[in-house]
């Protein structure tokens, strides 16, 4: 069975040719960077997913585990 952390990861897409090949939410046109950004922005994640119908609240807490997997430098792109 695998750990939630790594079923949320899941959700975090490398196609080349969208969005530049910038990590994506489940391959949609929505990058991790802009949830990051309407998050430093103050907007909670009920707004975010009240704005953004195409968003799920795990895809949110996808792109902050990235986030910091990235910092730590535990994730690699593949």
């Amino acid at each position: 069975m695998k750990s939630q952390e790594s079923k949320l990861l899941e959700r975090i897409t490398f196609i080349p040719g969208l969005m530049g090949g910038k990590p994506t939410i489940r391959g949609n046109r929505f990058t991790v960077i802009d949830i990051l950004e309407l998050l430093s922005s103050g907007m909670t994640h009920e707004q975010i997913l009240e704005e953004h119908p195409i968003l799920e609240a795990d895809d949110i807490t996808a792109a902050l585990v990235f986030s910091t997997k990235q910092l730590r430098d535990e994730y690699i792109y593949e």
